[in-house]
């Protein structure tokens, strides 16, 4: 069963988001146990993340440019942690919080948000492809 690509890069995002915010901050419960250890798990975790983000952003890259990847991955990024610092450390979820998460949403549709312009990558200069500068702007 082939998923679409959007599905398949959200899915992955949001699985390695939760891993990743695990091996970031899970550990904030456990002061008693030792930095090194710490660091290690940490590693551990992340080790699956990057199983899982490196994927979704070789599937995705094509169908999204690498800012609206990177969007992508910091929205569901943010929901995440919201969710897990609510839930995981027992914080609560002010209105600042979720005014300042409101701005970003606003930040990623714009990034989303195709104003006559074109949002793809195809449009862009290949990185490979030197910048011309006219002979008449230089000094």
């Amino acid at each position: 069963m082939n998923l679409p690509v959007p599905v398949t890069t959200v899915g992955l995002l949001l699985a390695s988001n939760v891993f990743m915010t695990f091996a970031w901050y899970g550990h904030l419960k456990f002061k008693a146990a030792p930095l090194f250890i710490v660091v290690l798990v940490s590693w551990g975790i992340a080790f699956f993340e990057y199983l899982l983000q490196v994927p979704a952003n070789r599937i995705g890259y094509g169908h999204f440019n690498a800012a609206q990847l990177k969007t992508i991955q910091e929205v569901i990024s943010l929901s995440v942690f919201v969710i897990f610092s609510w839930l995981y450390l027992g914080e609560k979820i002010t209105w600042n919080v979720m005014l300042g998460f409101g701005l970003i949403c606003l930040g990623a549709f714009l990034i989303f948000s195709n104003f006559g312009g074109s949002s793809h990558h195809e449009e862009a200069l290949p990185y490979n492809q030197p910048v011309v500068i006219p002979a008449e702007t230089r000094e």
